[in-house]
């Protein structure tokens, strides 16, 4: 089973990186696999750690993906990284074991600190939509623009069943990144 997340990664800088991420528990680790190259895993290999942030807020991955990149972060607490400022929760993780693979290595962490910051009340249908689509807009370049397409017109039934504010800008958000990234591979401008 993957679970949707929010990851926080640094660089030798200690620059932050945000970028929405699903992560699977195996025995007591969590584990991602991120592709290479990317900056979350060249950030995990350089410092070893990294930060799980657990959000019903779904601009954050609608966000991430298409730059609109708002969300405020706080120092993490027992790790060198930052934690999202308004989450439910959060956990601080250590890197302890890679397997390595040409396209997509595998990451395991142990939890070392875990912080609940308010409560879960459930997810909304057009929340569900905008994850969904959020997956979709990460793979464009992988996946066959029909099926895209499909999956977003068939998404937007919960958005225009149960949607509120936040699922509205994050579903726009989205859907312009689609339409301009379809524009530029057919050659049309969209600003």
């Amino acid at each position: 089973m993957i679970f949707e997340t929010i990851i926080t990664t640094v660089n030798a800088q200690n620059e932050p990186h945000m970028t929405p991420f699903g992560v699977r528990y195996h025995d007591d680790f969590i584990v991602i696999s991120p592709y290479k190259p990317s900056t979350t895993l060249a950030n995990i290999l350089a410092t070893k750690c990294a930060v799980m942030n657990l959000t019903d807020d779904v601009r954050v991955f609608a966000g991430a993906l298409t730059g609109h990149m708002h969300f405020p972060l706080v120092a993490a607490d027992k790790l060198n990284g930052f934690r999202m400022a308004n989450l439910l929760a959060h956990q601080e993780l250590q890197l302890v074991k890679v397997e390595e693979d040409a396209v997509r290595p595998t990451l395991y962490f142990k939890s070392v600190h875990q912080v609940s910051h308010a409560p879960f009340l459930g997810f909304n249908r057009a929340q569900a939509a905008v994850v969904e689509l959020s997956i979709l807009v990460s793979r464009l370049d992988r996946l066959p623009q029909d099926k895209i397409l499909k999956e977003k017109e068939y998404l937007q039934i919960a958005i225009d069943k149960t949607a509120g504010e936040r699922e509205q800008i994050a579903w726009a958000w989205l859907c312009e990144k689609i339409d301009n990234f379809y524009a530029a591979q057919s050659g049309q401008n969209i600003a």
